[in-house]
């Protein structure tokens, strides 16, 4: 089995074990789940996420801004904003209500996913400049997302009394995300054989660890999901699709080779579903799981989109 094989079977895999998570976390009694914080779930998983992306850096990976900048610019053009662009269109037409209005926009202004790198590999794409794509806009974000958010929550949280506190979420940000990365990367630079062996750990446990965390929200938020699946599925979904879609045309205005393309596809439709929700649900930001939901459902659509875009790649050759 191929290295390209062996990462799809793992990817559908871990989404089959999330189907038999979210099962079992229905049916079995532990109903300690229903009122565990899901932010003592949350943090840590979100940190183990970009420390395991620090671990995956190293130098040339910022040098190749200079290097390619059509095609980096491209991508973050595609993620920090027509993303959210096309997010605060879906929620107008959707006609949202506020609370997963501000749920649409904080999935869509989210740095790219961790696991797009896999994505890009399957896809047979330019890895080299999804690693880069990933850890340019992990540090961008640190910044957009509260500029994004700010607007959001003035224009439809006062409605339902949410509000964001913007140092809160630069301090978190700054401990959950940009912290972990620079000890990832000082671990590879320093401690390049330890770096290795948990690296090669870390990245089999990302992402079910997601998974899990998706299993348990929507355990503590069966209710609500099951009322508002139907718009948020239809909104989510269309968001994902019309996004992949603009990425592919921006990528061939931009001239763009086959590799880049795919890759910026990818980068652009795989978001970082553990930042939204860690931002959604923490006691010192906005401190409720409703808000999370439209992540959630994000990051089990967003696999089923782009799996479904490395099929018909595969089946074109």
């Amino acid at each position: 089995m191929t290295s390209i094989e062996s990462a799809l079977v793992r990817i559908i895999a871990n989404l089959f074990a999330f189907s038999l998570t979210y099962l079992y976390l229905c049916t079995c009694k532990f109903r300690f789940l229903l009122k565990v914080n899901s932010i003592l779930i949350v943090l840590p998983i979100l940190t183990l996420l970009m420390f395991e992306l620090g671990l995956t850096l190293q130098p040339s990976d910022f040098i190749l801004i200079a290097k390619r900048p059509r095609a980096i610019i491209t991508g973050l053009f595609g993620q920090l904003i027509i993303l959210p662009v096309i997010a605060c269109i879906m929620g107008f037409i959707f006609q949202l209500p506020p609370i997963f209005f501000i749920g649409v926009m904080l999935i869509a202004c989210c740095p790219g996913g961790s696991s797009s790198n896999v994505f890009s590999m399957l896809a047979k794409g330019d890895v080299a400049l999804s690693v880069s794509l990933t850890a340019v806009s992990s540090i961008i974000t640190l910044f957009t997302v509260p500029i994004i958010m700010q607007w959001t929550t003035e224009y439809a949280g006062a409605a339902v009394g949410v509000h964001l506190p913007v140092g809160n979420l630069l301090m978190q940000n700054l401990i959950t995300m940009l912290l972990p990365i620079v000890l990832g990367i000082l671990c590879r630079l320093y401690l390049p054989k330890a770096a290795t062996k948990i690296d090669s750990i870390l990245s089999r446990l990302a992402f079910p660890a997601l998974m899990l965390l998706a299993g348990i929200f929507f355990v503590q938020h069966y209710h609500t999901i099951v009322d508002n699946f139907a718009i948020l599925g239809m909104c989510v979904g269309i968001l994902l699709l019309v996004a992949v879609g603009i990425a592919s045309g921006i990528s061939r205005l931009a001239r763009l080779n086959t590799k880049e393309r795919r890759t910026i596809v990818i980068e652009v439709g795989m978001q970082n579903a553990a930042q939204a929700i860690a931002i959604a649900s923490s006691p010192f930001i906005f401190n409720d799981g409703r808000i999370a939901i439209p992540a959630i459902i994000y990051a089990l659509l967003m696999n089923v989109v782009l799996l479904t875009y490395v099929a018909l790649i595969k089946r074109k050759r």
